[in-house]
């Protein structure tokens, strides 16, 4: 196909009456200045007439993937083709009678058209990357790892067709050669070749995508993820510093991620107070009195006190305290909690809710609060979680309870019973 085209233009040019066999190197040099300028010609009308035309349509149409293209400036790379095309097509013709130059000429403006292909591609491939960023596709797949691993491919195809073209030889004699290379190839792109099959595995699995809350306590990562490419997972941290990892490292080694906190819409807070076990005792009709007043214990006081009232009335010599059933200040507490937490307007009443009793430590009681937030942002959460807890230790004395603190150097109870 391009020997014909050669033909037709050697034709056109000879029935316009140009000597396409000069007899001298000074038409011969003619000619070639000629077949520049012409190529020149051709880029600039490619370059200022069509290219930019094509811009102004894409700057006025409403759709957002082109104008990432323009930014990318694929057409103008896609441009510096023309001119050498022009010139493979004109040397050959213009100097028939330096076969050797020619043939040389030939072979190196081959080559850098086939570079300019691989940029102009390599431009239009960080494009689709982009339009793949800003449509959210690379939350599901790692398009960047598929795009980095098409550049090497084509990279090496790149270099193997040049080469080729240098040596007048075909490509397939080349690729003969790359069976011994085997080895050496695995070698060198070990870590290429392991993450895009972690990628792959990442894909299929959704184990990771940009924008996971992750945690890898091995590599020091806690934060979210920026970049998922072919070798690395990028993540930066809470503390704005970034963490490297390699792909295959999130599918052999365990790691946190956050997802479905985030998709979920609830924030789990899973935090315990530690209560002196010094301060547990009955409550007296005093206390029940008081504390019957409280909002979020007057119904938990209606059916408790009818329902003991009964069980002491079927029981022997209720008037002992072992005998008979009675309200613990604890026990209070953590039906008031319960109430607290559920009428609180940013805890989920369809997610898991619960106040419970842990086992007694040398610490005290812990009493667990296990809720789960409405907001899911990290500093509403915790802004949620010290309003509640503030709360807990302001009214703990109400219910006659105090927090476990171990003492430090001499224990003054101590002190006061040897006293």
């Amino acid at each position: 196909m391009d020997q014909e085209l050669r033909l037709r233009i050697s034709q056109w040019l000879t029935d316009w009456g140009i000597n396409i066999m000069p007899s001298d190197d000074i038409s011969t040099t003619i000619l070639v200045i000629a077949s520049l300028i012409l190529s020149i010609v051709s880029y600039l009308f490619v370059r200022r007439g069509v290219v930019r035309a094509m811009n102004i349509v894409i700057h006025r149409s409403k759709a957002s993937w082109d104008d990432i293209f323009m930014r990318r400036k694929v057409l103008e790379q896609f441009s510096y083709v023309v001119p050498a095309l022009v010139m493979n097509l004109l040397i050959p013709v213009v100097m028939k009678d330096h076969v050797l130059l020619s043939s040389l000429i030939d072979r190196l403006l081959s080559v850098f058209i086939i570079v300019m292909l691989v940029r102009a591609i390599y431009s239009a491939l960080d494009a689709a990357n982009d339009i793949a960023d800003y449509n959210h596709v690379s939350r599901r797949l790692p398009i960047k790892s598929f795009v980095q691993l098409f550049k090497l491919f084509l990279f090496f195809v790149a270099v193997i067709i040049s080469i080729s073209v240098l040596a007048d030889q075909s490509p397939v004699y080349f690729l003969s050669g790359l069976g011994v290379m085997t080895g050496l190839v695995m070698l060198v792109f070990r870590d290429t070749i392991l993450g895009f099959v972690a990628g792959i595995q990442l894909a299929a699995n959704r184990m990771v995508s940009t924008g996971d809350w992750i945690e890898m306590d091995k590599y020091g990562a806690n934060g979210s993820v920026v970049e998922v490419s072919l070798t690395t997972v990028k993540v930066q941290n809470w503390d704005n510093t970034l963490s490297m990892i390699p792909a295959y490292a999130l599918v052999s080694d365990a790691f946190k991620n956050w997802r479905g906190m985030s998709e979920s819409g609830g924030r789990r807070i899973k935090r315990s107070v530690s209560i002196d076990m010094e301060s547990i005792h009955f409550l007296s009709e005093e206390e029940q009195s008081r504390l019957s007043k409280v909002n979020c214990l007057k119904e938990y006081f209606a059916n408790k006190s009818k329902e003991i009232a009964e069980f002491n009335t079927s029981v022997e010599d209720s008037d002992m305290l072992v005998n008979s059933r009675h309200l613990t200040n604890i026990g209070t507490f953590r039906a008031y909690l319960i109430e607290y937490v559920t009428r609180h307007p940013l805890i989920h009443n369809d997610m898991t809710l619960l106040v419970r009793q842990l086992a007694s430590t040398s610490e005290g009681v812990p009493i667990e609060v296990y809720v789960f937030t409405t907001d899911i942002r990290w500093n509403n959460y915790e802004e949620i979680q010290g309003d509640i807890f503030d709360h807990i230790f302001a009214i703990l004395p109400e219910f006659g309870l105090r927090v476990f603190q171990g003492p430090t150097g001499t224990d003054i109870r101590s002190l006061k019973m040897d006293s």
